[in-house]
Order: structure tokens, then C-alpha cells, then sequence
């Protein structure tokens, strides 16, 4: 795919997210593109974010369940990047006008003491990894009727929208179990999802190595500061105005949002 035609797409994905309107799937234009041209494509648009303004402050990981990755014909997660104006803090109130079909999901973060270039392990990452903390994501796939591929899905920023962080940040090596924290999930009060930080790329520390080693392929690198959001550790449920979701995480507390 020409640059001419990347830059093409990466507007269209770009103007969805600005104008929050849904847009038809791009492979419904472009049936060849291939996964490769899809990263292209979300770097282009993430470029524009970063033209108005906007600051990189780290990565999140998608498809991070064996399951799911086999389910779309993968062989490995996806990845989307962060923004300064998608991280909130606990409790925070989103305005239900900023999403398309938002949808909430929960995990543990990463923020990197240090920079992590691949390749490397699991275990070489998380000594790069000052605190832990837990965190909610709400994806929106800026797709119109949620109809998409995975080739799409990695065009539209892995359907980053917003991620909540906890407030309690914890070293690794000062939790009893990184790779079992139980999680859960509760909507209006009431408990919908139950899981555990194992359902995440088997291991957060798996997830986190495999998004260094995945942007080494490209001559990427995580930095210092940067935070890194693992992947689900349930599916992700669907949120509406006035909805309030809080999941809590075993040694790391709870984190909280709402819809307004």
C-alpha cells in the first residue's frame, strides 16, 4: 500500500475519533490491506493526534487471550498507542458524548521505571516496570454497527478510547502473584465479570515482553514513564449514560469510573 493511501485511511480513522462518528470497515474499501499496512495506518493516524498537540504516554495491548487470538486468526496480540488526553484517574466522570458503543473492560497497568527495548523476556521486562496498579479500559471501536476485522480493528488504534488508573501503585516484586490477581468487576453495584490477572497473555509479564519484542520489529522501543495497559482479564462490557463500573484487583485495590 502507497503512502498516499495510508495517509487516506489514517484520515478517515482520524476524523471518526475527532467527530465520533461511525465509519464503515476499511477493508470493505480496501479488501488486500494487511496487518502490517493496518500498524502503518494507526501510526499515521496517532501522528495527527500528535500534531494537535498531543503527548505519547504509552502503549495498551489487545487480543492478549489465547482464545481470542485463535478465535481471529492471530498468532500474536495486538497493540494500540496512548495519549495524555485518554488517561484518567479513579473515579473519574466521562461524558457519554465521546464514544460511539463504549465498552469496559478490566486490567492491570504497567509504569516502566525504566526503558525496555526487545527482544527480551518476561522476566527482563518487569524489572523494567516501577509500579503496577489496576485500571479499567473503555474501548470503542469507531466501526459502524461493531462490524469489523482484526485487520480494522489494529487500523483504529486497537479501539483505544480511554483508560482509568488506579490510585494505589505497587513494585512487582512487592506483590505476593502478579500472574493470579483476582479481579472483580462490578456494574451498577453489581457483580458481572470474575477473573484473574492469568487470563492475561497467561502472565501480564508475558503481555508486556511481547509488546517490546513486537515494537522491536519495527525499531520501537518503550521508555521510562510510559505506561503500559496489559490486556483484558475478562470480557468487556457494555456501558451507557449514567452506568458506574469499579472492578477490584487483588493487592492493588480498586479503580472506578462512571458514564455521565
Amino acid at each position: 500500500m502507497k503512502k498516499d493511501q495510508i495517509n487516506y485511511f489514517a484520515d478517515i480513522v482520524d476524523s471518526a475519533a475527532v467527530a465520533v462518528t461511525p465509519i464503515t470497515m476499511l477493508t470493505a474499501e480496501a479488501p488486500e490491506m494487511t496487518l502490517e499496512e493496518a500498524y502503518d495506518i494507526q501510526r499515521a493516524s496517532i501522528a495527527r493526534r500528535l500534531e494537535r498537540g498531543e503527548q505519547l504516554v504509552g502503549m495498551k495491548m489487545g487480543l492478549t487471550s489465547k482464545a481470542k487470538m485463535e478465535q481471529v486468526g492471530v498468532h500474536n496480540p495486538i497493540y494500540g498507542h496512548l495519549t495524555d488526553t485518554m488517561v484518567e484517574g479513579s473515579g473519574a466522570e466521562l461524558d457519554r458524548d465521546l464514544f460511539i458503543h463504549p465498552r469496559v473492560e478490566p486490567e492491570v497497568a504497567f509504569i516502566l521505571g525504566k526503558d525496555l527495548e526487545g527482544p527480551t523476556t518476561p522476566a527482563e521486562a518487569l524489572d523494567a516496570v516501577e509500579s503496577v496498579c489496576a485500571a479499567l479500559e473503555v474501548i470503542d471501536s469507531r466501526f459502524r454497527d461493531f462490524k469489523f476485522t482484526i485487520i480494522d480493528v489494529v487500523a483504529d488504534n486497537a479501539s483505544s478510547s480511554k483508560i482509568v488508573l488506579g490510585t494505589e501503585r505497587v513494585a512487582p516484586d512487592a506483590l505476593d502473584e502478579l500472574g493470579n490477581l483476582g479481579m472483580v468487576m462490578s456494574h451498577n453495584g453489581e457483580v458481572v465479570k470474575t477473573g484473574s490477572s492469568a487470563a492475561i497473555y497467561e502472565h501480564p509479564a508475558n503481555s508486556l515482553a511481547e509488546l517490546a519484542n513486537m515494537l522491536a520489529e519495527r525499531g520501537e522501543s518503550l521508555k521510562a514513564g510510559q505506561i503500559v495497559m496489559a490486556g483484558g482479564a475478562t470480557a468487556a462490557i457494555h456501558v451507557d449514560s449514567g452506568d458506574h463500573v469499579q472492578v477490584d484487583v487483588d493487592e492493588l485495590g480498586s479503580v472506578e469510573l462512571s458514564i455521565g
